[in-house]
């Protein structure tokens, strides 16, 4: 089992800037194959917005957030974290934290990929 808590939503304004952490806890760091950053905007569907795998090193962004998202993970504190920037209005959404433990998952990993998922935080950014 992993438990994943994020952190870090609020409020911004258009074109600012913030960073959301999620700390994984139940199983070693090194266990954990693959996380990402999925958003839910409201009434819309759950989505990828960032993934890392940590065997290769490999990152994935959405089209629609590259160039201002940046996804990073620290293993001595188990924490990944999104640092966003540039932020618009329809980067409003509760984010989620996902993780997956098994080798040879799709990727870039959809929603259905993902064992063990955080509650989310909400990131609203006003016009």
């Amino acid at each position: 089992q992993v438990q994943l808590v994020e952190s870090g939503g609020g409020l911004v304004q258009a074109g600012g800037s913030l960073s959301v952490s999620c700390v994984a806890s139940g199983r070693p760091f090194a266990d954990i194959i693959l996380m990402g950053w999925f958003r839910q905007p409201p009434g819309k569907g759950r989505d990828l917005v960032a993934a890392i795998r940590w065997s290769g090193h490999d990152r994935y962004y959405a089209d629609s957030v590259k160039g201002r998202f940046t996804i990073s993970g620290d293993s001595a504190t188990n924490t990944l974290s999104l640092q966003m920037n540039s932020l618009k209005s329809e980067d409003t959404a509760v984010y989620y934290c996902a993780a997956d433990l098994r080798y040879g998952t799709s990727w870039p990993p959809g929603t259905n990929d993902m064992i063990y998922w955080g509650k989310g935080t909400p990131v609203t950014v006003s016009a």
